[in-house]
């Protein structure tokens, strides 16, 4: 088979991204991805060279069309408790709506933490940027939700210090935990994505009376 066309990459790669999502990269095989992609191993190591770098092709595609896609609620203008709450409220949706054998369960990202970035220093690299990337966006609009009139502003004792980081590793790792379980126990991830929400509106209240 000669190159690939770009509509057919996006395809295979999608195909591939899937398998890997629901497997994981040790668990699918070359086999498994001649099956999911339709193409033989000869044309998919033309194409991406290895297995590993048909996963990197996928891990990119997860993280254009589903990670920040999903972020971008929580980046930009006009961000703050409103984000912060329709970003988990989108993740619980998705959690609950997903059949049991769905290859899209959970996070692909948050799954290569359990397995490949245990022992891949490019895979932990991605994985960890990732946990940046979120921890960043809900600091961003964490920041804007303390500004806001109703939240009682920085942390007594400590002048001007924002409460954003400490909250924002909290609902990170709320949410990152939530996606490891949706693949074993939906309904406590449904139930950790809650305590998040309820965390929000907690720090939030939205009938707060306004400051001053």
């Amino acid at each position: 088979m000669g190159r690939l066309q770009s509509f057919e990459r996006t395809t295979v790669v999608q195909a591939a991204r899937d398998l890997f999502w629901d497997r994981g990269f040790e668990a699918a095989s070359l086999a498994d991805l001649e099956d999911a992609t339709g193409l033989r191993r000869s044309s998919l190591y033309h194409a991406f060279g290895s297995k590993r770098g048909l996963f990197d092709a996928a891990v990119e595609d997860y993280q254009d069309t589903v990670i920040r896609p999903r972020l971008r609620i929580l980046t930009g203008a006009g961000v703050g408790r409103t984000s912060l709450v329709a970003y988990f409220e989108e993740l619980r949706s998705t959690v609950a709506a997903l059949p049991e054998d769905s290859p899209r369960r959970g996070c692909l990202l948050v799954n290569c933490a359990a397995g490949l970035a245990g022992h891949d220093a490019p895979a932990r690299q991605v994985v960890d940027g990732y946990r940046s990337e979120l921890t960043r966006a809900l600091q961003d609009a964490l920041r804007a939700a303390e500004s806001a009139p109703g939240d009682p502003g920085p942390v007594p004792g400590d002048a001007g210090q924002t409460r954003a980081p400490e909250r924002a590793r909290t609902l990170a790792s709320l949410g990152m935990s939530a996606m490891l379980l949706a693949r074993v126990n939906a309904a406590e991830s449904v139930a950790l994505l809650d305590t998040a929400l309820h965390q929000i509106r907690a720090w939030f209240p939205q009938d707060a009376p306004a400051i001053g």
